[in-house]
């Protein structure tokens, strides 16, 4: 533990002119007198740490010394930087932040980001990711309720073996001691996240990828007219379709969709347009639409009585 906090006082003064000993005795959760030894051995073992008197004094590293940047370049540390920001902003975790003071002593001078991540969080409870990443990292099991793709609320109970970012979103695999097999859960029909106290053996039996059982459903083309004020939307969902621009400022898009009866997703989102796109093909699809919203409007009828 001493060696480490060390390690991190030597990274911390690299990124920082100059810090004082109650600001390092408050980041390591230490003492003032035991940063003081931590600097003394630092300087007997030839790092150049030189100390500023005054008010705005305190501890710094001698100017012009650089750490040795032949196994990293420019790119590597900004992209790694990049994606360790985006995770320990999700995770709230010093680890990372510790990781990003040592990287950037590579590239003392560099200038801000030119790309930021950032990994939404908004549809996932607030300490599941923590929870399911402690799990994996503990082989701890964990317990929750999930809804599946049936509408059922379920309780399970999952030896977590790592953490996915897809299709903007988040995702758990592992073993499903319910089902007796591997699945992937999405984190958003997660409920309850509980850090049981019991732990696994990794199995050593799982498959490297999530294969889905079904077999896939052949794709059908759906033809989508969308109105000028829904273009941006539109855009958002569906910006790798074949795209045709009208003069009146609105467009055609040709999609590919396997099953399109069948996708609940697309006819959320189809009607989250409201007013603002209308489907042209395939008419099953439009005649699903119709009668999806003549019950919604029976229902809204219902409650005015």
């Amino acid at each position: 533990m001493k060696l480490e906090r060390m390690i991190a006082i030597v990274y911390k003064l690299l990124n920082h002119e100059v810090l004082s000993a109650s600001t390092l005795a408050e980041e390591y959760g230490v003492s003032q007198r035991t940063v003081y030894r931590d600097i003394d051995a630092l300087c007997a073992a030839g790092f150049p740490i030189v100390s500023y008197q005054g008010q705005s004094g305190g501890y710094g590293i001698m100017e012009g010394y650089k750490m040795d940047k032949s196994l990293l370049g420019s790119y590597d540390v900004e992209s790694l930087v990049t994606v360790l920001r985006g995770l320990s902003t999700v995770f709230e975790d010093d680890r990372a932040q510790g990781t990003i003071e040592r990287l950037q002593t590579v590239e003392p001078n560099r200038q801000g980001p030119s790309v930021s991540v950032a990994f939404e969080t908004r549809s996932v409870e607030p300490e599941a990711l923590p929870k399911l990443r402690t799990g994996i990292a503990q082989r701890q099991v964990v317990r929750f309720d999930y809804v599946n793709a049936g509408n059922e609320r379920l309780e399970r109970e999952l030896e977590p073996l790592r953490l996915e970012f897809k299709y903007r979103n988040w995702y758990v695999y592992g073993f499903c001691r319910i089902r007796g097999d591997y699945r992937e859960f999405r984190l958003s029909r997660m409920f309850r996240v509980e850090l049981t106290s019991e732990t696994f053996v990794p199995r050593g039996d799982a498959p490297p990828d999530v294969s889905d059982p079904k077999a896939p459903l052949p794709l059908s083309e759906v033809v989508i007219r969308v109105r000028p004020e829904a273009l941006a939307e539109a855009l958002d969902h569906f910006q790798q379709a074949d795209k045709q621009f009208h003069p009146d400022g609105g467009m055609t898009l040709r999609i590919e969709v396997p099953g399109p009866l069948d996708a609940g997703w697309l006819r959320a989102i189809l009607l989250g347009f409201g007013s603002g796109a209308e489907v042209l093909h395939p008419p099953e699809l439009r005649r699903l639409l119709k009668n999806q919203l003549r019950e919604m409007l029976v229902l809204y009828e219902n409650e005015e009585k």
